[in-house]
């Protein structure tokens, strides 16, 4: 039997192709995730190791946490006198002590006058010396006065900055202007991973970055000889209060777990679209093992009749599977290093300039997506191996290959049990308060993608006759190709369940993507008085003079800004706003508010979000222990509670709390308000005109910044459309490969039909109408079950503000006339089959 199923491989070389390119896309997308993943890892392990080789211990000051928020990988500590430099450089054992400094900058490009790395990597500043892991480029050297400075090598290439330009760069204060005097590369490899770099002498860097008199490292040298261990003890000993010293390998350790994690996030969301894939390619193949057991019968009947048992037919049929699986799997582990240098490329277009070295192919990449693929094919396959375990002898003499199947009341049941298995952990994850929401939430919504198929068949009869009814109309052929989508309600159904997975996530994105622009327009319309708005296109930080800039514009009446950080309470992360509390009021609308938002004015005082004070048990008056990165755990007393969240967070200070407790200071957004009787277009002109020397600074009235946002979050979700594209066109190869062996399996009935005139022009548009059916209904299907879940969604998240319901109708629509495309387009080969048959052969077929 063993030989058997081999021979039948053998013999099927097109059907094992078109059954195995699903395992092929959803394996070689896995492999690809983990070969771009380790690849960065490495990449970034290298320049973390570059940067630390040349010390061997580090001072600092302690912090609470690490967060995730800072600009150039500078972590929420407070800086340190720079009079503890000469006391370490004092410790006996000592050989060098040097300050360094580091912050937020972007550099401008000369030649387009924009900032150059907004979104992605880091753009920052530090002060130059040969512990940094720079090295200066020849033709260059270090910068020596505050008009000069030392870029990366990868930006001073990519824009044609060259040494003896000039170039303005922004920091958290005021601009400046400075002549390059030097390019420099970084470690081995030269790259910086898409990073921007400004290098300063210390004075300047001081200066620039707001640390003068202070330094917010120290980088420390040992002599040759000396013990690292009571080294770093005598260090710790003339260090003040709040300060720390570790080894280089601890520094590198923590850089590295940060990187870890931080990827670890990014690995994991890709994965999710590979197992999406994976999970669309599992309805193809169980839909084509099904088909083929189906085809088979005599076949499998033949084999029982000579005397194998069961267990050797359904045996043959798994053995067919692991073929499959394996095979195609270790094809898509090939595929996926394809697709991990299109990813690569992808990156590099975004800002990610990954150096260039080989790929990272771990063992671990080639076990986990074999292995899956290959589970993936033989659990799918596992039903219509049973199937065939029950094909009886005496079938072998009847003429017949279709069989019966079960009766659809049991699929009635049993389909109602799963979609209820799925219902239960999706509506918890959604509704409750479960620690592990994103996991049941996952686990819901795949039993419930199987449920729904499971019951589909119950269906596809009635709805194949209904979407058929215009297209019978056509002729005989539209007539046929109706007829042929109702005559098997289960193939029928399993064809069209995978690309209802697939177009099922793409409509959920769609209509959560509405839904989110919809909320965010409604509170932005409630909440927001101001004029104008002063962002940056990515919604990241600038300069805080910019703020001051728009106060002395004529025609300005107030102003207020607003930064962000990331605190804790009560050991959860939240985020916390700073803004100007005397002209908020005047700027924006937070709703109801309980106490008074004045008095956050008062010092160590804070307001807190309605809906995080109810879950919280949090009342007016109550002191909270809010913990920061930088200061540690400070004691704030609540003054306000308001309920309309809009453009603010979970909690709110004033400037100067915030100011104290946080090192980086850039403002996420400037409110503008007109002075009464001011021109407005006037005033944007002058607003404008003011805040030139900040390109990375717009002005916007609401419906730009409105616009502005949903822009930002289309490009989001067009990201996630088009990893899911992915299941789409598997689920396409599962429309060709049905109707391929459906073609096969009706070879004597296109031959009589052939025979009694159907010419081969109708042969082609019988199948085609027949693909139309399958993939409208599959479309139609992922359009119910895609606003289902986008509005389940959409409620679960109504307290934190997403109150609207959004459903892009206009959107859906193209969804259902391209899955009719997508069906016609499918048909063209099975069609071209059909349309060939030798009549003769065809009617003689056995």
């Amino acid at each position: 039997m063993i030989r058997a199923a081999f021979r039948n491989l053998l013999a099927h070389k097109v059907r094992l192709l078109l059954t195995g390119i699903s395992i092929v896309l959803g394996v070689g997308f896995m492999a690809g995730t983990y070969v771009l993943t380790d690849t960065m890892t490495s990449s970034f392990n290298d320049l973390i190791e570059g940067g630390t080789s040349r010390i061997d211990l580090l001072v600092r000051s302690e912090n609470a946490f690490t967060g995730q928020m800072a600009n150039g990988g500078a972590e929420e500590r407070r800086p340190l006198p720079e009079s503890v430099v000469a006391d370490v450089d004092a410790v006996p054992g000592v050989d060098r002590a040097v300050g360094d400094v580091l912050g937020f900058a972007q550099i401008i490009d000369p030649e387009t006058g924009k900032v150059i790395g907004t979104f992605g990597p880091p753009t920052a500043a530090s002060s130059w010396n040969d512990l940094s892991g720079f090295e200066i480029d020849p033709g260059g050297r270090p910068p020596e006065g505050s008009d000069e400075v030392v870029i990366d090598a990868n930006t001073a290439e990519g824009h044609d900055i060259a040494v003896g330009s000039r170039v303005r760069i922004l920091f958290e204060g005021a601009p400046g202007e400075f002549e390059v005097v030097g390019t420099a590369s970084y470690g081995e490899g030269g790259s910086l991973m898409g990073a921007t770099w400004a290098l300063f002498d210390l004075a300047t860097a001081q200066q620039m970055l707001g640390r003068e008199g202070q330094v917010d490292s120290i980088s420390i040298v040992a002599e040759q000889d000396a013990s690292l261990v009571p080294l770093q003890r005598d260090v710790a000993d003339v260090l003040p209060e709040g300060a720390e010293v570790i080894t280089a390998a601890t520094l590198a350790n923590e850089a590295q777990q940060q990187v870890t994690e931080g990827l670890g996030f990014f690995r994991t969301a890709l994965l999710v679209f590979a197992f999406v894939a994976l999970f669309v390619g599992a309805f193809i193949i169980f839909n084509t093992f099904a088909i083929l057991v189906a085809q088979r019968t005599r076949e499998l009947a033949l084999f029982r009749a000579l005397g194998a048992t069961a267990r050797q037919v359904m045996t043959s049929v798994v053995v067919e599977a692991i073929v499959v699986g394996l095979v195609s799997s270790v094809i898509g582990v090939l595929a996926g290093i394809g697709i991990a240098m299109g990813l690569r490329a992808l990156l590099d277009a975004t800002g990610f300039d990954l150096p260039a070295s080989g790929a990272v192919i771990l063992p671990r990449t080639f076990v986990v997506s074999i292995v899956v693929g290959t589970l993936v094919t033989v659990v799918s396959a596992v039903v219509p191996a049973r199937r065939a375990s029950r094909v009886a002898p005496v079938e072998a003499l009847q003429e017949a290959q279709d069989r019966p199947g079960r009766s659809l009341r049991f699929r009635l049941v049993s389909g109602a049990i799963v979609l209820a298995l799925g219902l239960l952990p999706l509506l918890y994850g959604l509704f409750g308060t479960p620690s592990n929401a994103l996991q049941l939430v996952g686990i819901g919504v795949a039993f419930t993608f199987i449920g729904v198929a499971m019951l589909t068949p119950m269906i596809a009869r009635p709805v194949a006759r209904a979407l058929g009814a215009p297209i019978q109309r056509t002729g005989f052929p539209g007539k046929l190709g109706r007829e042929n989508a109702m005559r098997n309600p289960r193939r029928t159904a399993a064809t069209a369940s995978a690309l209802m997975i697939g177009l099922g996530l793409v409509v959920f994105v769609a209509v959560f993507g509405a839904s989110a622009k919809a909320s965010v327009t409604a509170a932005l319309d409630r909440t927001l008085r101001a004029d104008f708005m002063l962002t940056s296109p990515t919604f990241s930080g600038f300069s805080t003079t910019a703020a001051e800039d728009a106060r002395a514009v004529n025609g300005v009446a107030a102003v207020s800004a607003v930064r962000m950080t990331e605190a804790r309470l009560d050991g959860d992360s939240i985020f916390l706003d700073g803004i100007d509390v005397e002209p908020f009021g005047s700027v924006a609308d937070v709703g109801e508010i309980q106490g008074s938002f004045e008095a956050l004015s008062e010092p160590n005082t804070v307001a807190v979000l309605e809906r995080e004070a109810e879950d919280r048990g949090i009342s007016l008056g109550q002191t909270l222990d809010v913990e920061f990165a930088a200061t540690g755990t400070t004691e704030l007393e609540v003054v306000a509670i308001f309920s309309e969240q809009g453009i603010l967070d979970q909690a709110v200070v004033s400037m100067p709390t915030f100011e104290e407790n946080t090192t980086q200071q850039l403002d996420i957004f400037v409110m503008v308000k007109a002075a009464e009787g001011a021109d407005v277009d006037t005033l944007e002109s002058q607003l404008t005109e003011a805040l030139a020397p900040y390109p990375n600074v717009q002005v916007q009235d609401q419906a730009a910044f409105r616009d502005q946002f949903a822009q930002f979050l289309n490009q989001v979700l067009n990201l996630l459309t088009g990893l899911l594209l992915m299941a789409v066109l598997i689920a396409a190869f599962g429309i060709v490969n049905t109707l391929s062996l459906s073609v096969y399996e009706r070879t004597r009935e296109l031959g009589l039909l052939r025979a009694v005139g159907l010419t081969r022009r109708q042969t082609k548009r019988m199948v085609r109408w027949e693909a139309v059916i399958i993939s409208v209904m599959g479309a139609l299907f992922g359009v119910i079950i895609g606003i289902a879940f986008g509005w389940a969604l959409q409620q679960a998240l109504a307290p934190q503000g997403f109150d609207r319901l959004g459903i892009p109708g206009g959107q859906l629509a193209i969804y259902v006339v391209l899955a009719a495309v997508l069906g016609v387009i499918a048909a063209i080969l099975p069609a071209r089959r059909a349309s060939k048959l030798d009549i003769l052969e065809s009617i003689a077929y056995e």
